[in-house]
């Protein structure tokens, strides 16, 4: 695992269940802005969803984006965390920094 993998992986565990936060406020968070890309594309290969919470993380728009699982997954993983979703994407309230 890369440096940058293990980087993304440990600010995505920062972010506690009912909230989320973005790739780019991720990349912010390590060093690496302009970075979102990588952080979706180092998520999106994450096989430990269970300590590596990445349905926690979702697009700068709000939109929910990708997930290992399934988008369908995601959003019911992130409903039962009590984050509120309407049309695809997250209520901004949920959205912090890391």
């Amino acid at each position: 695992m890369t440096p940058f993998q293990k980087s993304v992986y440990r600010a995505t565990m920062r972010v506690p269940k009912g909230s989320v936060t973005t790739y780019g406020r991720i990349a912010k968070s390590i060093g690496s802005l302009g970075a979102a890309r990588a952080v979706g594309n180092v998520l999106n290969k994450n096989i430990d969803t269970v300590h590596i919470p990445c349905h926690r993380v979702v697009c700068a728009n709000g939109k929910v984006g990708g997930y290992v699982h399934g988008q369908r997954e995601k959003i019911r993983k992130l409903r039962h965390e009590g984050v509120v979703i309407k049309k695809g994407r997250v209520d901004e309230s949920h959205i912090i920094d890391v």
